[in-house]
């Protein structure tokens, strides 16, 4: 049972990290795009979110 919890708090940990990459880099993107008046930036944050995010997962839970 102590395994399915520490399973379950990973994979909590893991939406976490994907979610709030997505979130803080698509909005600084977003905010650059208002300020700049362009229209990609979202886009470029929202990428770089996901690939650091990502990357934070791996370094996290990816190399044991």
């Amino acid at each position: 049972m102590a395994s399915n919890r520490g399973e379950e708090s990973a994979l909590w940990s893991i939406m976490g990290y994907l979610i709030s990459g997505q979130i803080v880099w698509g909005g600084i993107g977003w905010l650059l795009d208002r300020w700049l008046g362009s229209s990609f930036l979202v886009l470029v944050g929202l990428l770089l979110g996901m690939g650091s995010s990502i990357y934070l997962v791996w370094l996290r839970f990816g190399r044991r």
